[in-house]
């Protein structure tokens, strides 16, 4: 097979609407638009999302919230995640992204939190620690640093 001989799948291709073509084809003179009005228009029409006139869903919907800019944002992991690594485990965010534990590290680093339960002992390295999580790993053995 070469590649003049390929073609696509039957029905897979639909033919280009060609408006404008005289009145015989059915779509001369205004193509398709009708009399008159903004819709006729190039590049007329109302604007994306505007409903008549009626109030918009955006202003129809509450407000919640807020988005602090000058917020800490952490990759947030508790302490029962890290029951499976291994005893004597470093652990570093670029150690749990490898492993899948996490999806990305955030700007501003790891946070651990004391949720679960742990028993390994292990070496953490994170930017902040919950008193929790703190308390768990030292319980466990294990030592925590700030970095």
């Amino acid at each position: 097979m070469n590649i003049h001989e390929l073609s696509p799948a039957p029905n897979s291709k639909k033919s280009v609407k060609r408006v404008g073509r005289g009145r015989g084809s059915g779509l001369g003179k205004t193509s398709g638009r009708g009399e008159a009005g903004q819709n006729k228009r190039s590049g007329g029409g109302p604007r994306p999302l505007f409903e008549g006139g009626q109030m918009p869903l955006i202003r129809r919907l509450p407000k919640r919230g807020f988005t602090n800019r000058w917020g800490d944002v952490y990759t947030i992991v508790n302490v029962s995640a890290l029951e499976v690594l291994d005893n004597d485990t470093v652990v570093t965010a670029e150690l749990l992204k490898e492993k899948g534990i996490i999806g990305k590290i955030e700007k501003d680093g790891l946070k651990v939190l004391g949720n679960g339960k742990l028993t390994k002992k292990l070496t953490v390295k994170a930017k902040k620690f919950s008193k929790t999580a703190e308390k768990k790993i030292k319980k466990a053995g294990g030592s925590t640093e700030e970095a």
